[in-house]
């Protein structure tokens, strides 16, 4: 079943992803672990037999069914998930510590240096400085018993030039190695492509294990990871939906998002194509993003809304993860229209003038619906690799609900690019999630 959210005022944010913690939810006796200042670390690693590699944490197989995230740990518990994944050590023994009590274990983000950001791998002095810096947090950490694996930087490959950053990664890698002998290493890439394997390959041999964040071309990568000559495990560290640089974009630049109901059928469809079939390399995944953050739009890429409610998406991990559908489930959302067209239809408007908007949403457990219609200016803050952007300020008094899915719409009087947000709600913490972006024009 699912459980009732807690709040928590802290936004996740992907860059160094300072994440909060779960609420401090008093777990379920199912739940409870010995507390962990009386625990030691756990052995984890990864073995290879008949051809066939697996993670193994305490002498036991352990398939990774994760999250990216530090928020609703009883949700993920819950729902069948084990594990959650970080970028930074920011908030890491709350964090730690909360994932716990839950049986979560997590992979633990060390926030690596990014060229796109300036740093410069040519700097000896600036890259043995963050060697120093990385080592005092694997220190501090490496003993608490839900660490699971070490994750040195994240899209590393993203913009970059200089193949010097994976000499850094395996100096980063070999210190793990030398004090802490019970959890493996690895870096996230975004990503595969042939030139970074062969980087890592030849200059961070310390790496235990590859991991890779991909989104609509998931599926390629079990046969990516063979054809470009990567010959050991590897696990999916971010995945959901269509990324915004992969789908249909407007004339005037708008990425166009899938609706919630559509993302939960590719997040079943990527998961069973990859993770579902590689039982050779594969180790597991992290699907992404389990809460809520503003990229691109605020809906495209978490689980959550901001206001906690949860996703069609989130039935089918809970299903992925359980063999389990929950009792009470996501309203479904067949499609919005606005002006009779769809989202890939490059819309047009006038200024000033009315518009209707309809949507079908249906809930399979015949729960009342009630809709929530917002228009935003289109983003400008835009970033890449997940480096925090802010939200646009919703525009008040243009839209009006007229009930049963459908509204009208006030183009605004100035010229430029919006878009039109519709939320349906269960009542029972539950919501379909679409949007339509459109341009005023005269």
């Amino acid at each position: 079943m699912k459980l009732p959210l807690f709040k928590s005022l802290l936004f996740l944010s992907v860059a160094a992803f300072p994440l909060s913690c779960a609420q401090n939810v008093a777990p379920t006796s199912a739940t409870v672990q010995t507390p962990a200042a009386s625990q030691k670390a756990v052995k984890v690693e990864v073995r290879k037999k008949n051809g066939r590699f697996q993670l193994y944490r305490g002498g036991k197989p352990y398939f990774i069914k994760g999250a990216g995230g530090g928020r609703y740990l009883d949700q993920l518990a819950a729902y069948g998930g084990n594990s959650i994944r970080t970028w930074s050590t920011h908030n890491a023994q709350q964090i730690l510590d909360e994932a716990h009590k839950h049986g979560l274990t997590v992979t633990m983000g060390l926030d690596v240096a990014r060229e796109r950001h300036g740093f410069d791998y040519n700097n000896a002095e600036a890259v043995a400085k963050q060697l120093a810096k990385l080592r005092e947090e694997v220190m501090k950490y490496k003993d608490h018993p839900a660490l699971l694996v070490w994750g040195i930087g994240n899209e590393l490959n993203l913009s970059y030039s200089n193949p010097k950053v994976w000499d850094a990664v395996n100096d980063i890698a070999k210190m793990i190695h030398e004090v802490d002998p019970n959890h493996p290493a690895s870096t996230m890439l975004a990503g595969l492509n042939k030139k970074e394997v062969d980087y890592i390959k030849a200059q961070a041999p310390e790496i235990d294990l590859l991991s890779i964040n991909a989104y609509g071309d998931l599926p390629s990568i079990p046969g990516r990871v063979r054809e470009y000559g990567w010959e050991g495990a590897y696990m999916i560290t971010e995945w959901g939906p269509t990324g915004h640089w992969e789908g249909p974009q407007t004339p005037w630049k708008a990425s166009v998002e899938e609706t919630s109901s559509e993302k939960a059928a590719v997040y079943r469809s990527r998961y069973e194509a990859t993770m579902g079939k590689d039982t050779e390399r594969c180790l597991g995944s992290y699907v992404f993003l389990w809460g809520q953050k503003q990229e691109r739009t605020p809906t495209w890429y978490g689980l959550f809304t901001e206001q906690g409610e949860e996703s069609e998406v989130v039935d089918v991990m809970h299903h992925l993860w359980s063999g389990k559908w929950p009792q009470n489930r996501a309203p479904h959302l067949t499609y919005v229209h606005l002006d009779g067209k769809k989202a890939t239809d490059n819309i047009y408007l006038k200024p000033n003038q009315s518009y209707l908007i309809q949507t079908e949403v249906t809930d399979p457990d015949r729960d009342a619906l009630t809709y929530r219609w917002e228009l935003l200016s289109e983003s400008t803050d835009l970033k890449e690799g997940g480096d925090a952007e802010s939200r646009p300020g919703a525009i008040p008094g243009i839209v009006q609900d007229q009930g049963k899915g459908q509204a009208q719409v006030k183009a605004p009087e100035k010229e430029g690019a919006y878009r039109l947000f519709v939320y349906a709600y269960d009542g029972k913490n539950n919501v379909a999630t679409a949007n339509i972006p459109f341009f005023v024009k005269k």
